[in-house]
C-alpha cells in the first residue's frame, strides 16, 4: 500500500512485512499508542509456547519453500502442549457455549481435562457441541448473529488454527489484515492512514462483501485417509 518511507511523527512501525516480491512488499504502521492483540505476543513466554513454536518451524519453512507442497499429515502438531497453550489463550470471562462451563471450572482439573481431551482426538471420538447463538445489536438497528462455542470446542478450534496458521501465514502478503493472528481492523486503519498521509491516493473504495459460508468446513488435521506427508 504504501513504499519503505519515513512515517508521521506520531507514526511508527510495528513490525516487518512478510517477505514478498519488492513490489508488492509492505510495512505494518501503526499510531503511536496502538495496542497489538493477545495472539501477537512472544511465543516464548513459557517453556511450553517455545516448544510449540519451535515444532511448528518446520512446518512453516516447508510451506514458505515449497509452495505446491500439500500437507496431509498435521495432526500429531495437536499435543498437550498446544492444547494447554490454547487454553490459555481463551478470554477467561468469555460466555459461556451450550455446555455452560466457564474458564475457571475447567481450568480447576485442567490437566486431567486436557488429556482426556487429546486422547479424544487423536482416537478420533472427538466431536464438536452446537454453538449458542447470540445477537449483538447494530449501530443500524440490525442484529449480528455470533456464535459462542463450547468451552473444549474453543481450545481445539485455537489448536487447530495454530497449527494451520503455520502453513497459510506464508502465502498472505503485507497488507492483508483480516483473520490473521496479531493484526485487526485497528491495524488496517493504521496503514490507510499512513498510506493516504505520505502518498498521492486518487480514489478510496470501500466495500463490504457479504456471504453464507457453509459451516461445516473440510480441515487437513482431521481428513480421513490423510498420510501422504508428514513434517
Amino acid at each position: 500500500m504504501h513504499e519503505r518511507e519515513k512515517s508521521d511523527p506520531a507514526i511508527r512501525a510495528r513490525k516487518p512485512a512478510n517477505e514478498a516480491a519488492p513490489a508488492v512488499e509492505e510495512r505494518v504502521e501503526q499510531r503511536a499508542g496502538t495496542k497489538g492483540n493477545v495472539s501477537g505476543q512472544s511465543t516464548h513466554r513459557t517453556q511450553s509456547r517455545e516448544s510449540v513454536s519451535q515444532a511448528l518451524d518446520r512446518v512453516r519453512t516447508k510451506a514458505r519453500e515449497g509452495k505446491t507442497e500439500k500437507f496431509t499429515a498435521l495432526l500429531h502438531h495437536v499435543n498437550d502442549e498446544l492444547l494447554r497453550e490454547s487454553f490459555y489463550a481463551i478470554q477467561r470471562k468469555a460466555a459461556p457455549g451450550v455446555d455452560g462451563v466457564l474458564w475457571k471450572d475447567y481450568a480447576a482439573d485442567l490437566e486431567q481435562s486436557l488429556t482426556d481431551l487429546l486422547d479424544r482426538i487423536h482416537r478420533g471420538a472427538y466431536r464438536a457441541m452446537p454453538s449458542r447463538r447470540v445477537y449483538i445489536p447494530k449501530a443500524d438497528g440490525r442484529q449480528r448473529p455470533l456464535a459462542v462455542a463450547a468451552l473444549e470446542d474453543k481450545i481445539v478450534q485455537r489448536a487447530a488454527a495454530t497449527v494451520l496458521e503455520a502453513i497459510y501465514e506464508e502465502d498472505f502478503l503485507g497488507f492483508s489484515y483480516g483473520f490473521r493472528p496479531g493484526r485487526g481492523p485497528h491495524d488496517a486503519l493504521d496503514a490507510l492512514a499512513v498510506a493516504i498521509g505520505t502518498r498521492k491516493v486518487n480514489y478510496i473504495l470501500d466495500a463490504d462483501i457479504q456471504a453464507f459460508l457453509d459451516p461445516v468446513s473440510y480441515c487437513p488435521l482431521v481428513h480421513e485417509g490423510c498420510s501422504k506427508s508428514s513434517v
